[in-house]
């Protein structure tokens, strides 16, 4: 089994930049993948960026050009750099991976940014 645990999470001002890390614990040679989705109020949840071991990424179209994904393989690590960020980013992060058949998610961080 695998545990996903997020840190940085906080109050942001509209316009300014946050980070957020994700701590992959357990039976991580399993894991390909890493993943960061949201949910907002509301909302569905939907994926933000994702990254896969050897390091290729893809972007949610809303957050291209703003946001970069990387991950530390051998800290079993992934981050999530957000830039320029608005209210709309407000909302729960989490991070996602899957092992085996198995989908696992962190406890989620919340990201709140003030206009």
């Amino acid at each position: 089994q695998v545990q996903l645990v997020e840190a940085g999470g906080g109050l942001v001002q509209d316009g300014g930049p946050r980070g957020l890390s994700c701590a992959a614990s357990g039976r991580v040679f399993n894991i390909n993948a890493l993943a960061w989705y949201r949910q907002a109020p509301g909302k569905q949840r939907e994926l933000v960026a994702v990254i896969t071991f050897g390091g290729n990424t893809n972007y949610a179209d809303s957050v291209k050009g703003r946001f970069t994904i990387s991950r530390d393989n051998a800290k079993n690590t992934v981050y999530l750099q957000m830039n320029s960020l608005k209210p709309e980013d407000t909302a729960v992060y989490y991070c996602y991976t899957r092992w085996g058949i198995k989908q696992i998610w962190g406890q989620g961080t919340q990201v709140t940014v003030s206009s």
